[in-house]
């Protein structure tokens, strides 16, 4: 079940969510119907050039992904904007933090998990939020990394604080038992 937005503001009131900064209540554009809106940092990892990378074999079975990502991208800050190109890849992350403490909500016993999702103005201009890995386990506590590609024809400008993507929140049934994510307490894009 997802959970509308007078229930997203619940479960913050309840602490079942822990959103920092908080979304503003003051804002019209912080919550839709069943969502939160999330904003871009400026931390980006840029694919370095395949010159770069060229002869250089990579055992993803095998090595750490956090390792692999050092190999593969450099991080940039970007103070104004970025441009991205029709068909680039880069990795992003959220300006928030987001926690899904071990709360059950009182009514039922359930938890939170939730997905990160694009927003709908970005995708027709072609721009993916994330490629395929949607999903914000339970108990899950860090920025949430943004596998951002450019399918559109134009070049699309990022900018820093914009709003990007949206948190749609699920109630789990049961208390979930599988370790934490390799990514919890993340505070960059690769993972760290």
């Amino acid at each position: 079940m997802i959970l509308s937005d007078t229930e997203i503001k619940r479960a913050l009131t309840d602490g079942r969510i822990i959103i920092n900064p908080p979304p503003s209540s003051g804002d019209p554009k912080a919550y839709d119907t069943t969502a939160v809106n999330l904003h871009i940092s400026n931390e980006l990892l840029i694919p370095k050039s395949k010159k770069e990378l060229s002869g250089l074999p990579i055992d993803y079975g095998c090595a750490d992904i956090k390792d692999i990502l050092r190999i593969l991208y450099e991080q940039e800050t970007i103070e104004k904007d970025y441009i991205l190109e029709p068909g680039q890849f880069i990795l992003g992350q959220t300006v928030e933090t987001i926690e899904l403490p071990a709360i059950p909500d009182e009514r039922d016993g359930t938890y939170l998990a939730a997905r990160v999702e694009g927003k709908s103005s970005l995708a027709r201009l072609g721009l993916t939020v994330h490629f395929t890995a949607p999903t914000i386990h339970a108990f899950f506590k860090g920025k949430i990394t943004l596998e951002i590609v450019n399918l559109g024809n134009g070049r699309v400008m990022l900018r820093p604080g914009m709003a990007f993507c949206q948190l749609i929140f699920e109630k789990v049934a049961g208390q979930p038992k599988a370790p934490l994510s390799q990514f919890q307490a993340q505070q960059t894009p690769g993972g760290r």
